[in-house]
């Protein structure tokens, strides 16, 4: 992270916490504003842990057009479904047929 983004993260978690200053002022130690205290803590440590890191190369874009799989949006051929398990809506349904 550049030293301008670093700069820049390190100021908005610094008006996170002011932010929580008035909260704790007009909600007190309430659970929720705890919660968002820590959650800041956690934001300045990993900007911490980023700020020693070293920045991963950039990934590449595909250039070649022969990597590219167009996928039409027509629908699927139902047939391609049948007798298969349906996760997360219930499980295999038998046809009533």
């Amino acid at each position: 992270m550049s030293s301008v983004e670093m700069t820049e993260l390190r100021r908005a978690i610094g008006q996170l916490r002011q932010c929580v200053g008035a909260l704790r002022a007009r909600y007190g130690e309430a659970p929720a504003v705890r919660r968002i205290a820590n959650d800041i803590d956690r934001l300045d440590i990993d900007a911490g842990d980023l700020a020693q890191a070293s920045p991963v190369p950039a990934q590449g874009r595909v250039t070649d057009r022969a990597e590219v799989v167009p996928v039409p949006d027509t629908p699927y051929d139902p047939a391609l479904w049948h007798g298969a398990d349906d996760e997360g809506v219930g499980g295999y349904q038998r046809d009533q047929h």
